[in-house]
């Protein structure tokens, strides 16, 4: 989607995952239907999911020693309307090294992966420091999703509303 912020695609992505699944399976009763998404940024350039292992490679070395931004939307569809919610970290690489490239492009978890990269698995090892919220990271910013949910009375641990 040209022309959209990072934060503006991650939340249209968000909202059209709830929205396809809501439309599909139905919102539960008492409950509701989440959509994430995603993007990583570098510079002016958002990184999606890598089409193959070359260009998870090329995403690789272009994070290689630099710092890039992440941001995950979330969308939770209820029975009264749409909850949007966004959050953003900011990663930092470490140099990395061919080998070290190769080694994480066999291990195959950069596939379906923004970025190229998962951090929550091996990924860890490419990554010398997160400023933010992990969850925010890995893909759920679970910190702002319990904070909505408990405003919903959705929360597990709450009575039901």
């Amino acid at each position: 989607m040209p022309g959209l912020a990072p934060i503006e695609l991650a939340r249209t992505h968000a909202v059209e995952k709830a929205r396809d699944v809501a439309a599909r399976a139905g919102i539960p009763e008492g409950g509701g239907v989440l959509g994430a998404d995603t993007v990583v940024v570098l510079g002016d350039r958002v990184l999606g999911k890598p089409a193959d292992r070359e260009e998870a490679g090329e995403m690789l070395g272009a994070l290689a020693g630099r710092r890039h931004t992440v941001v995950t939307a979330v969308c939770l569809v209820v029975a009264d309307g749409e909850h949007v919610l966004a959050d953003e970290a900011a990663v930092t690489f470490r140099p990395l090294e061919p080998r070290l490239i190769d080694w994480y492009l066999d291990r195959g978890e950069w596939q379906g992966r923004a970025g190229g990269y998962a951090i929550q698995g091996s990924g860890a090892v490419l990554v010398d420091r997160v400023d933010g919220d992990f969850s925010t990271v890995v893909g759920l910013p679970v910190g702002r999703l319990v904070d909505l949910l408990e405003k919903l009375r959705l929360a597990p641990w709450q009575a039901a509303r």
